[in-house]
Parts: C-alpha cells; structure tokens; sequence
C-alpha cells in the first residue's frame, strides 16, 4: 500500500511518505503545502492522512482537491483537525480553520451541502466521525459524541466541548 502523511512533521507514519514544508523534520519529500500541485502524481495513493495540519494552510478547498487529486479510488483519508469550540483551536496563532462535525459535507456527494454549494469537483464518501480519538479523557462526553456527532453539537458542545475531530473519508472517482 501506498501512504501519504502530510504535514508529517517528526512523527511520520511508519511505511509511509512524509511531505513538510519544514526541512528539519522526518519528511521524505519537502515541499510547501501551500503551493499546488503537490509533487507526485494522479492517483498515487491508496491511504493520505493530514494530522493536525489542515488548519494551518490557506486554503481548505485547494487542500482538499489535492488530496483527491493523489488518491486513488477508494482511497482511505485520514483528517484530523481541531474542533472549533476547543480553547486549543484559537490560541495557536498559526491556525487558519477550525471545523465541525459538518466541516466536510460539502466534499460529500450524497449530502445537500455539496450540491447546493458546488464549491469543488473532489467527492468523499464520509465513512466517520470521531472526536478526541487520540485525546485521552472525558470519556462520557467523547462517547456520546461519537455516538450522535450532530446532537453533542448542536446540544452540548458548549457547555462540554471536546478537543479535536478525525475524519475518515473515502475518495470518490
């Protein structure tokens, strides 16, 4: 299988291709993810993901194509991202984004989000959501997060907000 983790920084996933803006990090490849294309080919890739660096970059959408550009069919994407009523989400100040559980609907082919903002061609299939996957702590709440992602938003977010989002995707082509 073929891997890409973006933003890999110094905790690149093993077996995988690293590509950082940053020289001084595990990256195999260096090269600014600001800049499009990246530097490999179509369909390149049967697993991508983009650990806590989506947020940093300036444009959600061109990152977004660029992924799908690099996956293959059926590709797994792997996002994982801050949760915007995280503290953590704000006080970086190199974050650009944060997002919610409805963030990447509008990549979703099936969902009304991307036919009535037809903001890019590049199609996911959602396959979940999950909050604070790598985050331990607050169990009950993480639980029923990831039990009703929409209804913890909507209902209790505020009052018990949770750290981050992973979102697992499939890339349609």
């Amino acid at each position: 299988m073929d891997v890409l983790d973006i933003g890999c920084g110094n905790k690149k996933r093993p077996g995988s291709i690293g590509l950082d803006i940053n020289p001084s990090t595990s990256a195999d490849v260096v090269h600014d993810l600001n800049v499009f294309p990246y530097p490999f080919a179509d369909s390149s890739f049967d697993e991508i993901h983009a650990d806590n660096v989506i947020e940093h970059l300036d444009d959600v959408i061109a990152v977004m194509e660029e992924i799908h550009r690099l996956a293959r069919p059926g590709a797994l994407v792997r996002i994982a991202v801050p949760y915007f009523r995280a503290r953590w989400a704000w006080i970086d100040p190199t974050h650009r984004h944060a997002f919610t559980v409805d963030s990447f609907t509008y990549f979703d082919r099936n969902h009304v989000h991307s036919r009535l903002y037809n903001y890019s061609e590049a199609r996911f299939d959602p396959e979940r959501i999950v909050f604070n996957e790598t985050i331990p702590g607050k169990r009950l709440t993480r639980w029923f997060a990831n039990l009703q992602p929409v209804r913890y938003e909507v209902k209790l977010s505020h009052l018990l907000p949770l750290d981050d989002l992973t979102f697992y995707l499939r890339a349609v082509k």
